[in-house]
């Protein structure tokens, strides 16, 4: 083992392109073998791709956001869409070998020498064509020949059965057809995505999903032909894949979730495309991607490990050896994650982004809703990419009337609420969870609180945050003494059904605060805001232990043993605001006792755990603790290609430590702006630029030897009134719209 990292060090090192360890690249000296290990991620949004990398054999697994099953009962699951493959006609040793993924750029590259040639491939997933591109060159003419296919992920058909409710499928079902012509491959046809109440003849009626994707072939010099559904380029001097997909549904339930068939549509991206330079191609892309990924600069100042592969890097990373260059690493992709899997006009990243590869996939590859999904959108107000939350916004505004609907024939009461497990079309199963829909209306006001976007409030957030209170208006039930609980409550994924669960307390008052504040800034539904007001007041609050722990139940059973993963306790300290070390000094030190009970051992060794809890560590002032969880992330639960390693591998994670750092950084939940609120020892010096507060304020910071040393505050969408932060010391200050104001640490 040791000669072959060894020779892996030297391999590296000899590549004719060099990485600083302050590079935002992930890069490999060995193609990919492992699909969720090894393979690397591009994305629009709309379309992702896990790419390998081989010499002999290129795989591009793809799929398209909205291939889905199920319906508006059952969650069903997100799909494989394909792969293409390209077979390269070229053998003999392999020298200088090099992939990479390349943060700043969205831009996948592979390297190599072969036969006295050197050849390059890149890739990447434009949002403004809606479009995969991928090149291959040669520093030598004539020099690529290959055979490119494109296979079809349900060819063949499949049953699929999650639960009791089975999905019927059978190949002519699918009707898949695949035609090779010589611009490219098609394959098309359709699946039972989707069910919806339309009676006929006393039966539900199936509504089949139609797919297609298509993949043009171009070429500079040599020849092409097709052969059994495959082209064959013969001595080309470059080729460029393009590659579009999509299906023919449509986010609105009005129209029975379909639109257009999407023949015309990929037709259009992909002759679009084709008229373009691939130079042009790329620079559309890199405009796009730039203006949101450069936002936010991450520059820690310490310890560093040797450029080495990424993952080599990885397995060296301990307490004892840091490598805040990968910390930075770490942090950047989460951004550039969910950049390339959530963008304005589609659909919400789900438990695996946009990159799964089964039809069978674990956990269905859902919107998980009693953390996963929530998680999923914590970085993208804080981190600088605000246009990344709107799919999720989008989303929940086209499920609710499936929702109120379910609801209603469920609980019998106003407004909605969802299960664990969440569908494209509003179906949901597994377990009634009803305080989720109270965490998606966090996300939501949270979103209004960093934009100041009214618009949006009153459109789609207040709307629904007003339906859910109404079911939680219709639902709490009263005590003896006049208090409000939860009735009959659940804290995931933990204990007993019961009431007053501290995870729906907590939530409801969030949500009845939230709504009082969105009322206020509409100024609107006063006698309705009146009532939240006199509704919050009753509720039973948080409470501490025989043990000095903030309970999880009204009961108090919680076992200091007890290291179950999830912290459905501690929202109110994160993402809530109901705890906090300044105001509830006293709840903020029993949530502190409760989160080093459950330790990082045993039940809570997960990647999305770790990440929660790091920021849960930073509202409560602890920096060295939150780093902490972000080192046992980046130790034990991170693949090789720095997936979060749920298995096989869940998003959540890698965008949860996103949100921790930040919260490190900065923090406003309070009405002020925090200046380094729980900054780790391990990050002596260093700088970060773009980060949003609430109010709608940019922030960026240096400090050195543990101390700020300057402040910049840039107000983007806020009212102008200012107040920061910093240890003991405050100041107070007007900034007119798009004015910037640098400060010492004296904040003056």
């Amino acid at each position: 083992m040791k000669n072959k990292i060894l020779t892996a060090i030297i391999g590296a090192l000899a590549c004719a392109v060099s990485l600083s360890a302050a590079d935002l690249s992930l890069w490999y000296s060995q193609s990919a073998i492992a699909w969720d290990r090894q393979a690397l991620p591009i994305g629009n949004g709309q379309m992702g791709a896990m790419i390998f990398g081989g010499t002999n054999v290129e795989h591009i697994q793809f799929n398209e956001e909205s291939l889905w099953i199920g319906n508006e009962d059952d969650t069903g699951a997100y799909q494989d869409f394909g792969e293409v493959t390209v077979q390269l006609n070229s053998g003999g040793e392999v020298t200088n070998y090099r992939r990479e993924l390349d943060l700043t750029r969205a831009l996948h590259r592979v390297t190599y020498e072969q036969n006295g040639v050197k050849f390059t491939r890149e890739a990447f997933a434009s949002f403004p064509g809606k479009v995969i591109v991928v090149r291959f060159t040669a520093d030598k003419p004539g020099a690529i020949s290959a055979e490119v296919a494109m296979t079809d992920a349900h060819a063949h058909g499949y049953a699929l059965k999650y639960g009791d409710k089975p999905v019927p499928a059978t190949p002519a079902d699918y009707q898949t057809e695949t035609s090779a012509k010589p611009l490219g491959i098609t394959i098309s046809g359709m699946f039972p995505g989707y069910q919806y109440a339309k009676r006929k003849e006393g039966k539900e009626e199936w509504l089949p999903l139609h797919r297609e994707a298509q993949l043009r072939v171009l070429h500079e010099g040599g020849t092409v032909s097709t052969q059994n559904g495959k082209v064959q380029v013969e001595k080309a001097d470059s080729l460029t894949l393009l590659l579009a997909a999509g299906t023919d549904f449509k986010q609105d339930r009005s129209a029975h979730w379909r639109g257009e068939l999407p023949h015309t549509v990929v037709t259009a991206r992909l002759d679009a495309a084709a008229k373009k330079d691939y130079s042009v191609l790329l620079a559309e892309h890199l405009s796009d991607y730039q203006r949101l990924f450069d936002r936010v600069t991450l520059s820690l100042d310490g310890t560093r490990a040797a450029a080495l592969p990424t993952d080599l890097r990885l397995k060296q990373y301990d307490g004892k050896n840091p490598d805040l260059g990968l910390e930075e690493l770490m942090f950047q992709y989460g951004r550039y994650l969910l950049i390339s899997s959530s963008r304005e006009g589609g659909l919400p990243a789900n438990l695996q982004g946009k990159w799964n590869n089964k039809n069978k996939p674990a956990w269905r590859c859902d919107y998980h809703t009693d953390v996963n999904l929530e998680m999923n959108y914590w970085l993208a107000d804080v981190a600088n990419l605000g246009e990344c939350f709107q799919p999720f916004a989008d989303w929940i505004q086209s499920i609710r009337a499936v929702r109120l609907e379910a609801t209603k024939k469920a609980f019998n009461t106003r407004g909605w609420i969802l299960r664990g497990e969440s569908g494209l079309f509003g179906g949901s199963t597994w377990n009634w969870t009803p305080g989720t829909s109270a965490w998606f209306m966090q996300n939501s006001f949270d979103h209004y609180a960093f934009t100041h976007d009214k618009e949006y409030l009153r459109t789609l957030a207040y709307p629904a945050m007003k339906e859910v209170c109404e079911f939680w208006i219709d639902r709490l039930k009263a005590l003896l003494d006049g208090t409000l609980v939860a009735p009959q409550g659940y804290s995931p994924e933990h204990g007993p059904v019961e009431d007053s669960v501290s995870f729906e307390q907590q939530l409801v008052w969030d949500l009845f605060n939230n709504t009082i504040e969105a009322a206020d800034a509409l100024g609107t539904d006063k006698e309705f805001r009146d009532l939240l007001v006199a509704k919050r007041a009753k509720l039973v609050g948080p409470k501490i232990g025989k043990w000095g722990q903030l309970q999880e139940w009204m009961v108090d059973r919680d076992d200091p043993n007890d290291h179950h993963r999830h912290t459905s306790h501690l929202i109110a300290v994160y993402p809530g605001r109901q705890i906090s070390v300044t105001k509830t000094p006293e709840l903020a030190k029993a949530a502190a006792v409760s989160l080093d009970a459950r330790g990082v051992t045993g039940d809570s060794h997960r990647e999305w755990a770790f990440a929660w809890r790091m920021s849960i560590w930073a509202r409560l002032a602890n920096g060295d603790k939150a780093h902490f969880m972000y080192e046992n992330l980046l130790k034990s639960g991170v693949l090789p290609n720095l997936f979060c390693s749920h298995p096989p591998f869940q998003m959540d994670g890698n965008f949860g430590c996103v949100a921790g750092v930040c919260e490190m950084l900065v923090q406003s939940q309070t009405g002020e702006i925090e200046l380094l609120p729980a900054l780790p020892s391990a990050w002596p010096a260093g700088k970060i630029s773009g980060l949003r507060a609430r109010g709608g304020y940019e922030v960026s910071e240096e400090w050195q030897n543990g101390k700020l040393v300057s402040a910049t505050i840039k107000n983007v969408s806020g009212d102008g009134a200012v107040k920061l932060c910093y240890g003991t010391k405050t100041t107070e200050f007007n900034l007119s719209r798009g004015e910037t104001k640098t400060l010492s640490a004296a904040l003056k």
